[in-house]
């Protein structure tokens, strides 16, 4: 289902690849950058989250799930796919190219489920605001998690080493049919879904801000919205930067089958790599957009972290 269709070859036999060096150079210099601010991004995310006390939330554990996902996708997947990619070589062994290409169906479907839950959690929050703390505690939260991981790995891990996909060597191949109906459940139908909700979401906004202004008490009302709005508003760009990161690969890979996979790999790898920067984007947008996260990053990098009593910080203010 994925692009990162690697064969194991004995090294001596390994057709290495025919780029010159500086511009193998370049595109370590380039890869690696982007691995490392994955890394170290979706880390600040997560440590964040988990270590502030007052961003124990259940949006904010959502978050910080979605965050993992990203966060393991650069340390498991970038990595050997940056090397597999400028040297057209699999130097990891066969076992890790199972953990590998498990591990790419497994991210990539959690981050979608993730974000499903998520606009779950903007739909109470906007549309059902008195129902939201009852329905979407901290208990329901760890439970859409928890269901989220568990089908990933389950499908992931379940696809590769019970090799239902695999021919020979390490090459990941799925028919028209299996293609097809594994992109339409695990990406296009969650992506139909969740632009639904949003859209649900923004026209019940829009009626509850008409409301309000016909009531003639927008300001009161105003200021005990603004930051479930933002919140809304800033969840439903990553939802949208995380279509738009990952559509074009999903499309062709729903198309290569049947043109007898003459897409040619390198327009793959690169649809591929443009997906992976959708984990690189994500700790950026928060930061755009998050004053928490950006006074959590200066207490980080400043050191005052180890300072006794600092996770109880006020990082923004209801």
């Amino acid at each position: 289902m994925f692009p990162f269709m690697i064969q194991t070859i004995e090294n001596t036999s390994c057709l290495k690849s025919s780029y010159p060096i500086p511009l193998r150079v370049t595109l370590y210099i380039i890869l690696g950058v982007i691995i490392i601010l994955t890394v170290c991004g979706n880390l600040l995310v997560t440590f964040s989250v988990a270590y502030f006390k007052q961003l124990h939330t259940p949006t904010n554990y959502l978050i910080l799930s979605l965050a993992m996902s990203d966060l393991l996708l650069g340390i498991m997947v970038m990595f050997p796919f940056m090397i597999q990619t400028i040297e057209s070589c699999w130097y990891f062994g066969d076992f890790y190219c199972n953990v590998y290409m498990s591990s790419v169906y497994t991210l990539v479907s959690a981050s979608i489920l993730n974000l499903s839950f998520i606009s779950v959690d903007r739909y109470y929050a906007v549309c059902q605001p008195l129902l939201y703390r009852s329905k979407i505690s901290v208990n329901v939260v760890l439970i859409m998690i928890l269901i989220s991981w568990s089908i990933s790995v389950i499908l992931g891990f379940g696809l590769i080493f019970l090799k239902l996909n695999i021919l020979g060597g390490c090459i990941f191949f799925m028919s028209r049919v299996s293609s097809t109906v594994a992109a339409v459940i695990s990406f296009y139908l969650p992506g139909i879904i969740m632009l639904c909700v949003y859209l649900k979401i923004f026209l019940v906004a829009q009626t509850q801000f008409r409301s309000i202004q016909n009531a003639g008490c927008v300001n009161s009302v105003k200021k005990s919205n603004t930051s479930q709005t933002k919140a809304t508003k800033t969840l439903a760009i990553v939802m949208g930067v995380f279509l738009c990161f990952w559509t074009p690969f999903f499309v062709c890979n729903i198309i290569n089958p049947f043109i007898s996979y003459s897409t040619p790999p390198t327009f793959i790898v690169t649809l591929a790599w443009l997906g992976s920067l959708n984990s690189t984007v994500n700790p950026m947008i928060y930061a755009f957009f998050y004053s928490w996260f950006r006074k959590a990053f200066k207490l980080l990098t400043s050191g005052n972290i180890f300072i006794y009593g600092i996770s109880d910080t006020t990082l923004f203010t209801e």
